[in-house]
């Protein structure tokens, strides 16, 4: 009996990391959440905002694995929603996972900014957008000056570039601030007909590339439905080529 117990600790760990994880319990057991910050922010938004329900089993589980607590802003997002959807998916912000947006935080992140869950990051993937650009709270990775503030990795210069807000200051970003002035020059005509369809685990590999001198008409440009994780590690593939 003890080496089984023994055992199925030491198959815990690889799974999750490190032996001293909290509890579902510890997590969640409180009534202060940061999910207060959300529904301030929602009657505010100026962008589409859609909140996509979750499933309990599942976010339990997420919040497990990613050992986020529930009083931070980025654990409530993840125990309460499957994520959160701008401008009818332009932009995914993660939550615990659903069948529109079919990745949960950790989940994402295994393999990215961490190897295991559990494990420690330097830098945790929150949300990504249609165009291969992808949103990451600095845990020490991008240097400690904009530490705890959200970075922006855009597909038209492969560079990691600090927005200069925590996850919160991000939220509203996302819900009220011009998009269309943000995103300017990458949106396409008609681009809503093609976001509303396109799954949330997919995003638009761009021919030429926006980073290229003949991708930068948007108008011109092919759009190649792919799975976003692929298209996340042909980004990183080429940061690494560029430095």
């Amino acid at each position: 009996m003890k080496y089984i117990s023994l055992l199925l600790a030491g198959i815990l760990l690889g799974l999750y990391g490190r032996s001293q994880l909290k509890s579902l319990k510890e997590l969640t057991d409180t009534t202060d959440t940061g999910w207060e910050v959300v529904r301030e922010l929602l009657p505010k938004a100026t962008n589409r905002v859609e909140v996509l329900p979750r499933d309990s089993v599942r976010a339990c589980t997420a919040v497990y694995q990613s050992q986020l607590a529930v009083q931070t802003t980025l654990g409530a997002v993840e125990y309460k929603t499957g994520g959160i959807l701008i401008d009818g998916g332009w932009i995914r912000l993660m939550g615990s996972g659903s069948p529109r947006l079919p990745r949960s935080l950790p989940e994402w992140n295994k393999g990215k900014s961490m190897t295991g869950y559990g494990h420690d990051a330097g830098f945790y993937l929150v949300a990504d957008d249609v165009l291969g650009g992808f949103f990451a709270l600095n845990w020490g990775a991008m240097g400690s000056k904009d530490l705890g503030k959200v970075f922006y990795l855009a597909p038209d210069d492969l560079q990691w570039e600090s927005m200069g807000v925590n996850y919160g200051g991000f939220l509203a970003f996302c819900f009220m601030d011009d998009l269309e002035q943000f995103y300017k020059g990458q949106r396409w005509k008609n681009w809503h007909q093609q976001v509303d369809t396109l799954s949330g685990d997919r995003a638009f590999h761009i021919m030429p590339p926006l980073w290229s001198t003949e991708g930068k008409d948007i108008e011109k440009d092919q759009r190649y439905a792919v799975p976003v994780e692929e298209l996340y590690f042909y980004t990183r593939n080429l940061q690494h080529q560029v430095r």
